[in-house]
């Protein structure tokens, strides 16, 4: 199994990014899909999920309403949009997969891809 992020940059205090996950060796409609992310020094933490159907999303309190995301299952990709971002958004971010129902987390998770660094500027 992998899951290949990308997407990530150096972006200005309310700029935008948008964050893709591709995945491969695996029934990719059979797993809900979250996206985590760890600062420096922090430990990784919940950003967003997205039910295996694409019908049901849930956010971290500290990204709703700037963030969305997104699945493709003919593609195999998990997308996050991330608008307004701030300083503090600044992290790596990682794609992850849950065979069963989607959680906050991190240890539910099954499968974990490599991270993409966002870093935003002040």
């Amino acid at each position: 199994v992998q899951l290949q992020a990308s997407g990530g940059g150096l972006v200005q205090a309310g700029g935008s990014l948008r964050l893709s996950c591709a995945a491969s060796g695996l029934t990719f409609s059979s797993y809900d899909m979250g996206w985590f992310r760890q600062a420096p020094g922090k430990e990784r933490e919940f950003v967003a999920g997205i039910s295996r159907s694409g019908v049901s999303t849930y956010y971290a309190d500290s990204v709703k309403g700037r963030f969305t995301i997104s699945r493709d299952n003919a593609k195999n990709t998990v997308y996050l949009q991330m608008n307004s971002l701030k300083p503090e958004d600044t992290a790596v971010y990682y794609c992850a997969a849950d065979r069963n129902l989607g959680t906050m987390r991190p240890t539910e998770y099954d499968y974990w891809g490599q991270g993409t660094l966002v870093t935003v500027s002040s």
